[in-house]
């Protein structure tokens, strides 16, 4: 009887050693499982706090640009107002500014039409025109001296230097761009000259059938509407 009972004692105290070594590893594996839950848990919790920055820094960086756009758009209306174009001929702009300062400074007449705007801007369609082809002929430069000549004839429609640099700061210009707007209307003068030499008293009609012709053949877009 006693060693069948210490055989039974043994079984018994190995089989309640396995169980415990099993129930052992079981919370081991749940705690496993637990740890990695959690840290499952805060993984998924990193990623979603980055998305939301992400978005975030996503919605503020959208939110600047489409600032800066309205900004630069308001701008942009501004200086259209300020500066509005009237006509493209050749690709060149002819803009409120151009036509201001060819009436304020005498350079171009408005002959007086009831529209003064419309008849300046005309003359400055012409002109384009017509520089376009002194451009094609390529016609000898005018001396400085010559260009001179015509700032002095300008300066001498002011009563003084102050009212005359009053003028083409209104005008947008200074002493450079106008010398430059001076040059090239000589170069315009030596053009028809030459071109012109023997159509005698008939010059002046001859000139105007000839630029009505560079207008009907002239890539020309006219903006400008009266009253805007």
């Amino acid at each position: 009887m006693w060693p069948n009972s210490c055989v039974r004692r043994a079984t018994t105290r190995r089989s309640a050693v396995r169980n415990r070594v099993r129930r052992s590893t079981s919370v081991s594996d749940r705690r496993s499982e637990d740890h990695e839950h959690h840290g499952t848990m805060i993984t998924n919790a990193t990623n979603a706090t980055n998305t939301r920055n992400v978005d975030l820094y996503k919605t503020v960086f959208v939110c600047f640009v489409f600032s800066c756009v309205s900004w630069r758009a308001s701008v942009s209306a501004a200086a259209e107002v300020l500066d509005r174009v009237l006509a493209v001929v050749g690709g060149q702009l002819i803009t409120l500014t151009d036509v201001t300062a060819a009436r304020d400074l005498g350079l171009q007449s408005a002959d007086n039409q009831s529209d003064p705007v419309r008849a300046i801007l005309s003359k400055l369609i012409d002109r384009e025109l017509v520089l376009a082809e002194v451009e094609r002929y390529a016609p000898a430069e005018p001396s400085a001296d010559a260009v001179d000549r015509e700032v002095a004839r300008v300066r001498t429609r002011f009563t003084n230097a102050e009212t005359f640099d009053a003028a083409l700061a209104r005008s947008g210009l200074d002493e450079k761009n106008l010398r430059e707007t001076l040059r090239q209307d000589l170069r315009i003068q030596a053009y028809e000259d030459q071109r012109f030499a023997t159509a005698g008293d008939r010059r002046q009609d001859v000139i105007a059938e000839w630029t009505a012709g560079l207008r009907r053949r002239g890539d020309i877009i006219d903006l400008y509407l009266a009253g805007r």
